[in-house]
């Protein structure tokens, strides 16, 4: 029995002593990746740099048209451009706008607040130094759907209209408690530990759009094992009770708004928090996808389809 302790003990180690062997040479790798990829990001042709509170903000801007079109990411969201620009390229008869919010995509991180507030703050003043002028369709999938509210609250004569792609409203938050901020803060730090060990390099390559040419491929990976799960975007958890508080305390948004809905399985409930919400607005359109979250990327035509409408309707042509 003791020599069979002894070989299973042996073999225990050698597994041990494989698998440390295996992580160091990940961890090397990605560590080289990251070295060689740096100059792939400073370089990259999509989106402008623009100087915002001390930091750098990437935009991408395409098209000319009557209505300018500002998409704006999920959380978390490595690369918006990427995300997006397939999908917002649709629209090239109109004025089309990426923003990537500090922690996102080619924007720098912010050693700073990251509340609602400071963040729609920091897009508007992106948008001014990108000579990009108001008002604004704001087209927010998910999480931005909070800055979406909050911006249409605050400053109405910025916003057009509203044209959410499967958007979050405060109620999609209704569950957070001081305690789940706590556990979700932990998570973002195991995330985080993960990518630093490289781990995300052997897992990224199945969220990489296979339509994109070589260089995207690359970019896009790049900005995955460089950006996931940063601190930036991390720390907008922290005050998401607050956000969403302070959202609830202000009046209804009292701007046209479309909002394509995706099959709801992203949040038991999500479908009909969405359409509670729209009840209460004036004259909202409500368009129902039988598909996931990600509402642009899986029926691109249907969303398309409902955007047009939608903009017909703003221009009086239906």
């Amino acid at each position: 029995m003791k020599k069979f302790l002894k070989i299973i003990g042996r073999v225990l180690m050698i597994i041990a002593a494989v698998i440390a062997v295996f992580l160091l040479g990940l961890f090397i790798y990605d560590r080289i990746m990251l070295s060689s990829e740096k100059m792939l990001i400073e370089n990259q042709m999509y989106g402008q740099k623009v100087e915002v509170d001390g930091a750098r903000m990437s935009i991408y801007t395409a098209g000319k048209g009557n209505h300018t079109l500002v998409f704006m990411a999920g959380a978390g969201d490595s690369g918006p451009i990427f995300s997006f620009k397939s999908f917002a390229d649709r629209f090239s008869d109109y004025r089309v706008v990426i923003i990537e919010k500090f922690g996102y995509g080619f924007s720098d991180a912010f050693d700073g607040p990251r509340d609602v507030k400071t963040r729609v703050d920091q897009d508007r003043k992106a948008l001014k130094a990108a000579g990009i002028e108001g008002p604004y369709i704001l087209c927010p999938h998910s999480y931005s759907g909070l800055e979406t509210i909050y911006w249409s609250q605050t400053f109405p004569s910025e916003v057009e209209a509203i044209a959410g792609l499967d958007m979050a409203i405060p109620a999609a938050y209704d569950m957070y408690d001081e305690s789940y901020i706590k556990s979700n803060a932990s998570q973002f730090s195991l995330m985080r530990a993960v990518r630093k060990m490289g781990i995300v390099r052997l897992l990224a390559g199945g969220s990489i759009n296979k339509d994109f040419a070589a260089e995207e491929k690359a970019t896009a990976m790049a900005l995955v094992c460089g950006r996931y799960c940063n601190e930036t975007y991390a720390h907008e958890s922290d005050y998401l009770i607050s956000d969403r508080d302070l959202i609830e305390s202000k009046d209804m948004p009292d701007v046209p708004t479309l909002l394509i809905v995706s099959d709801g399985k992203i949040l038991e409930g999500w479908t009909g928090m969405v359409k509670d919400y729209a009840s209460k607005l004036s004259g909202a359109t409500v368009v129902q996808l039988d598909c996931g979250h990600g509402v642009y990327r899986e029926e691109p035509d249907k969303c398309e389809k409902a955007m047009r409408e939608f903009f017909d309707k703003l221009d009086g042509k239906a």
